[in-house]
């Protein structure tokens, strides 16, 4: 007894302390989102200040100052807490039974289901009452999350998630911007719903939101015990007798529930469910009352409505009101969490491999001879079929006459538009193999990429910058934007990743964040810009050749010839620096220099290919997988057979996308996304076994 004795008085206080501390916590967190809400409702276009604010309240206002504050503002900021609260218990929850930190409604491709899934109710042309929005927006958004952690495994590090999160996103968005560019009246309004805004006119989607989120919100708490059951880890909560995959698969059900409700109210509002349970867990490390579900899972809704009126008077803080209302507040916390997912790369721990490396395979010279003369053949009768094929057909003898000035007027008509994208869409699918190539060998990482990695996110940014706001300017303008963006993205990524030697983990999740910011600025541009130049930004995003004439593709031209030539001549130097660290330097070669002149290039080539072509995803990644699978690893190999694959891709994509379902076309980056994104994910499940 004397030993036992001391013990419990010890106990005690520190248990009372971390409820103390917990409830000054939230009590902080409480005052904080007040404070933000009061703000929120006193902002605005109309001159509404707080004095009418208060007269609303108590009754005394005019009539035009009550209706504002009732019909416009009260709706706002209500709407505003509940998708804060909802995300934030969603990601916190996400989190909790994938014991993966990255886990949220973003990065398992949640709002990119849900956002699918509303694209093909409304391009069917049918008018759906809120809550049955809100019950396909929750099918779409179970079956993306579903296929995510399936396809990543529960607790298997964050590259995984991330990367089969984006990819999934990428693949199902492409989908949904091909539906909106097929059926813009049936669509209208929805690419600017897809960034999440949370504006009201009246309460009525909040009321009906609402029960939603109360069920999921029950469900959770109700479930939170077998939750804390998880953290011990599987063998330990099955011990203690608690069912783990039937936990974990309500737990997801019902984190969905409470992203649908978000989702259907004011769009996907980006990265609140990453970043709230993200700024909970400092707390939970000093407090350990916030260690259980139950009082983490209130917090994080707590913080995450603090994010996102934060964000939504920041917004109107800083920005003129006339045109802070035309913002979403969802590109507000994109840039947050943009910002967010760097920092945690940069402290990013997890060495873990994202897919294995590819074996080292030895190939003849025939099967190199064999394999190339084959492609060359292929694509020599793809370009013919590109340029024969299309709204108008025509034949051989056809392309003779005009090569030779002969033709008629219709004819050259055709072909005098046809050509140059048949040409664009060689070049860019070359240029983006070849950049694929260069940093897959520079990174030793073989599912790095330009698209993925965000230089393509990048180069985008400065492209659309000069669409909108220079409607006028030229390819080599264009180009120059391009690259300047390109520029800015790459050394973020690859100046944090090169820390540690380009590390697979911080390579990727620095991407992932330098692509969500720049998506975001591209979704503020187009927002902004007046109709005509979103449109036209928008066709472009989507990797459309259409309206490229011969200059417009010359500065890829030139690009792409320096870069091939390059490639080869220094073919050696690629096979040291995809080796590893020591080889190089052992054989007298500058490592340092050599990957800075390879990236440099890759970056080039990546610009300029955006700059012609729009964004064109994952070319840069099949191209060179494939061609390593084929000719081996040896880059004077590897180099002319990915290029003839990026071009074969490319231009495939470009036939298809604007025959299938002619006089409508779709962009070669929508279908290249399509074909991509299950190679992607085929990587992904290869790794895991």
């Amino acid at each position: 007894m004397a030993v036992t004795a001391p013990t419990t008085p010890a106990a005690r206080p520190s248990t009372a302390a971390s409820r103390t501390g917990a409830a000054a916590v939230t009590a902080a967190l409480v005052l904080l989102v007040t404070a933000l809400a009061v703000v929120d409702i006193t902002q605005g276009t109309a001159a509404v200040g707080p004095s009418e604010v208060w007269k609303a309240f108590t009754g005394r206002a005019d009539t035009g100052d009550a209706s504002v504050v009732v019909a416009s503002r009260l709706p706002r900021m209500a709407t505003g807490l509940l998708i804060g609260a909802v995300l934030g218990m969603a990601g916190a929850a996400l989190q909790a039974i994938s014991r993966n930190v990255l886990a949220s409604p973003d990065t398992l491709a949640v709002n990119a289901g849900s956002y699918l899934a509303l694209g093909v109710a409304a391009a069917t042309g049918v008018s759906l009452p809120l809550l049955a929005s809100s019950g396909i927006a929750f099918v779409g958004g179970l079956a993306a999350a579903a296929v995510v952690l399936g396809l990543s495994g529960l607790g298997a590090g964050t590259v995984r998630l991330v990367l089969a999160g984006s990819a999934l996103t990428l693949g199902l968005t492409a989908v949904t911007e091909g539906l909106l560019l097929l059926f813009p009246h049936e669509t209208e309004g929805l690419y600017k719903w897809n960034q999440g805004g949370i504006a009201q006119n009246g309460f009525d989607g909040v009321l009906q939101m609402l029960p939603v989120a109360a069920v999921g919100l029950v469900g959770l708490l109700l479930l939170a015990r077998r939750v804390d059951a998880l953290a011990l880890g599987d063998d330990a909560a099955h011990g203690v007798g608690v069912p783990v995959r039937s936990t974990r698969v309500i737990a997801v059900v019902l984190a969905a529930l409470l992203s649908t409700a978000a989702v259907t109210l004011a769009g996907p509002v980006g990265f609140v469910g990453l970043c709230a349970p993200a700024l909970v867990r400092p707390f939970a490390r000093r407090f350990r009352t916030f260690t259980r579900t139950r009082a983490r899972l209130p917090l994080a809704g707590l913080t995450g409505a603090a994010l996102v009126l934060g964000s939504d008077v920041l917004l109107r803080a800083v920005v003129p009101s006339d045109t802070a209302v035309a913002v979403p507040t969802g590109v507000v916390t994109s840039l947050v969490g943009a910002v967010f997912l760097i920092a945690m790369a940069a402290r990013a721990k997890d060495t873990a491999a994202a897919a294995p490396a590819d074996r080292l395979r030895i190939r003849s010279n025939t099967v190199f001879v064999v394999t190339t003369a084959t492609l060359a053949a292929l694509l020599i009768g793809l370009v013919i079929a590109a340029v024969l094929i299309g709204d108008s057909k025509l034949l051989l003898g056809d392309v003779v006459n005009w090569a030779q000035g002969r033709a008629g007027q219709t004819v050259s008509f055709v072909l005098d538009t046809r050509v140059p994208r048949v040409t664009a869409a060689l070049l860019t699918g070359a240029a983006l193999a070849l950049a694929g190539t260069l940093i897959q060998a520079v990174t030793r990482n073989p599912l790095a990429e330009p698209g993925v990695l965000g230089v393509t996110n990048g180069a985008a940014v400065g492209a659309v910058l000069l669409v909108t706001t220079v409607p006028v300017a030229g390819s080599w303008s264009i180009a120059a934007g391009a690259f300047a963006g390109a520029a800015v993205s790459s050394v973020l990524v690859f100046g944090l990743a090169a820390r540690g030697g380009f590390q697979q983990n911080r390579l990727v999740l620095v991407g992932f964040g330098v692509a969500t910011g720049a998506t975001a600025v591209i979704s503020l541009l187009i927002i902004l810009t007046d109709p005509f130049n979103a449109t036209k930004a928008l066709t472009w995003l989507a990797g459309s050749t259409y309206g490229r004439t011969l200059p417009d593709v010359v500065p890829l031209a030139v690009v792409l010839t320096v870069g091939l030539v390059v490639a080869l001549v220094r073919h050696t130097e690629l096979d040291l620096v995809s080796l590893d660290e020591d080889t190089p330097r052992l054989l007298g070669l500058a490592l340092g220099r050599a990957r800075l002149a390879f990236l440099v290039l890759a970056v080039l080539l990546s610009a300029t290919a955006v700059a012609a072509a729009g964004t064109i995803g994952f070319v840069g990644l099949v191209a060179p997988h494939a061609a390593r699978a084929l000719v081996g690893r040896r880059h004077a190999r590897v180099v002319p057979v990915a290029v003839l694959l990026g071009a074969i891709l490319v231009c495939a994509a470009d036939l298809l996308g604007r025959t299938v379902i002619a006089p409508a076309q779709l962009g070669a980056g929508l279908m290249t996304a399509v074909i991509g994104t299950p190679y992607f994910l085929y990587l992904l499940v290869r790794g895991r076994r």
